[in-house]
């Protein structure tokens, strides 16, 4: 498995667990991704992006978009896209 950076945790809403993730690459739904930080180290897919409260089925560098996680994640934790 080989592992890119694609983006960094800027916000993490408990209520709801969305991480909003500062992007400096391109992410799509259906991708999948490797959130690690000094305390967290999870892998999950993309089921469902927003951007600005707008559905979106891909996000460029630039971008901050909203993500539902499957796990608490802090700012400045990186995000990194797998690929086989």
């Amino acid at each position: 498995m080989e592992e890119k950076e694609v983006g960094t945790v800027t916000h993490y809403f408990g209520r709801v667990n969305v991480g909003i993730i500062q992007l400096a690459d391109l992410l799509k739904v259906g991708d999948n991704i490797h959130v690690k930080g000094h305390t967290t180290d999870f892998s999950q897919g993309i089921d469902s992006m927003q951007i600005e409260h707008v559905v979106v089925t891909e996000a460029k560098a630039g971008d901050a978009v909203g993500i539902k996680l499957s796990q608490k994640v802090h700012p400045n934790d990186r995000v990194y896209k797998v690929t086989a």
